[in-house]
């Protein structure tokens, strides 16, 4: 079943259900359903047809999710980014994915109408005068399993956004193993914590469609309340729950979510996109009773591997395992020489199956494999544990480090509640600097973490610098933000030498006077 069918079968299933919950609106699939008819008919009449490209350029709403469902109603491709996407990302987005419109609400429209160009139409997401002039037959255009979808931009490693392009084939992989995986039904309500642009969001969206269940959208300005994040999750009848760990840990560092009753309609908690510090974990296994998931994949493949809590897991003193492949892929880890890693090595992890990309708009189809770049370590029980990113492997003073393991280490003292490690500067002067947000009313000291770490690590993988920050800068998908890091160590050494210069002026000058 296509994705745009899921919301018409729902509707003629579940018409007065609740689909789309966002504050004090509620959208029922008959409404959904309706609402997605009357923009594929504007979309028509401004001439997008089966195979054209439409960016969604706006902050999350139901009107959104109904723009999505009127293109695939044509057969169209959707492209969606957030709303804090600035308009040169926009126009770049649309010039390489050749968008033949741009859906955008009226405050934002004038700018796109500025930097766009003249072939490409841009519609307002409310209607307006179009929606007076549309008329909404039903439109269920026939498509291929292996017609794209949607395309989701990647920041690319030239500085050039990369679009990963899926088709309904790749997302119903997933969406019909989430939905036997967790067990998922109309009386289901899942909470939708990540931007449309991430990957994230297909479980909740899809995954709720698919079985006549309710998603409940978070505005982006709470993404990351921790206060507003609790009472959603607290003081509703939320089912499941998906989102990057760190939102998890700002809502249990910061939002009380560990004081509060757990509630007792939570079913699953998921988490994906970044290692999940253990003690977070431990900490909300002793919270909840609900299954703790851990999801893995880039946004090539979606979710190919997953692995559930368990008792053992807990007492290790590393994130918790990526587990076993999932959503019919095929995973193995690859060894420097091609082969396929065993027990215990250490191997870049490949996939193959029906969630791997159709590959990236522009550009070649995907062939064979996908090559995620993780390296991971081979479990006994054959599935993985996740040690790091190929490309954040580094050389400092010629040894090789890997910056996860760095991570992982700095990660189990008892006093870090979240951590991250960037490499800076280059040959001779690159050396490694540990951001570490503390546990509440801790402050470690570098003394201390340094010899954490020797304990554990390589004396040339002990960091050289440690900045303790309240919370690690993130990207817009929520994940730790590297080069924000680098930027901010390399603006506080340039202080530090500023006022040391200022210092060392000023004894001189008084020394000067003294003679």
């Amino acid at each position: 079943m296509s994705l745009h069918e899921l919301v018409i079968d729902s509707a003629r299933r579940y018409p007065d259900r609740p689909a789309i919950v966002f504050g004090d609106d509620t959208l029922t699939y008959r409404e959904l359903d309706r609402a997605a008819e009357e923009f594929a008919a504007r979309l028509a009449a401004a001439g997008v047809s089966r195979g054209d490209r439409v960016v969604l350029w706006a902050d999350k709403s139901p009107a959104v999710v109904a723009a999505m469902q009127g293109v695939l109603r044509l057969g169209a491709v959707y492209v969606p980014l957030d709303g804090t996407a600035p308009v040169g990302r926009v126009a770049v987005v649309a010039g390489d994915c050749g968008a033949a419109a741009v859906c955008t609400d009226a405050g934002r429209r004038p700018t796109a109408d500025e930097v766009l160009a003249p072939t490409t139409a841009v519609l307002d997401l409310d209607g307006g005068e179009e929606r007076e002039a549309a008329v909404a037959p039903r439109v269920d255009a026939a498509v291929a399993p292996d017609d794209p979808a949607y395309v989701l931009y990647t920041s690319g490693s030239t500085g050039t956004p990369k679009g990963v392009c899926l088709s309904h084939r790749n997302a119903a992989a997933f969406v019909d193993w989430a939905v036997a995986e967790l067990g998922l039904g109309p009386g289901d309500r899942l909470a939708n914590h990540a931007p449309f642009a991430f990957d994230l969001s297909v479980l909740d969206l899809y995954g709720a469609f698919a079985v006549g269940a309710s998603v409940h959208l978070i505005p982006r300005e709470w993404a990351y309340a921790p206060h507003r994040l609790v009472d959603l999750l607290c003081g509703g009848t939320l089912t499941v729950w998906y989102s990057v760990p760190s939102a998890l840990l700002l809502m249990m560092r910061d939002g009380g979510l560990l004081t509060r009753p757990a509630p007792p309609a939570l079913r699953a908690v998921c988490f994906a996109g970044e290692p999940f510090p253990v003690d977070g974990v431990r900490a909300l296994r002793e919270w909840t009773g609900a299954r703790l998931l851990n999801l893995y994949g880039p946004t090539e493949t979606n979710v190919c591997t997953f692995h559930e809590v368990t008792a053992t897991d807990l007492e290790r003193d590393r994130p918790v395992p990526i587990g076993r492949a999932c959503s019919g892929d095929t995973v193995w880890a690859a060894l420097p020489d091609s082969s396929v890693a065993g027990p215990g090595q250490e191997g870049e992890l490949l996939v193959a199956g029906p969630t791997v990309m159709r590959g990236y708009w522009g550009h070649p189809p995907q062939q064979g494999p996908y090559h995620t770049g993780d390296i991971v370590r081979v479990r006994p029980d054959g599935g993985f544990d996740y040690v790091g990113r190929r490309d954040h492997t580094v050389k400092v003073r010629g040894h090789r480090i890997e910056l996860g393991e760095v991570e992982a280490a700095l990660g189990s003292h008892p006093e870090v509640d979240d951590v991250a490690v960037v490499s800076v500067g280059e040959g001779l002067d690159a050396h490694l600097v540990a951001f570490v947000v503390p546990k509440p009313d801790a402050r470690p000291g570098t003394l201390a973490l340094r010899a954490h770490l020797a304990a554990t690590v390589p004396s040339y993988a002990v960091v050289d610098h440690v900045h303790l920050v309240p919370d690690l800068p993130r990207t817009a998908n929520g994940k730790a933000d590297r080069a924000a890091m680098r930027r901010a160590h390399t603006e506080s050494r340039a202080r530090r030498d500023t006022s040391a210069s200022t210092r060392d002026k000023a004894t001189a000058d008084k020394e000067g006077r003294g003679r």
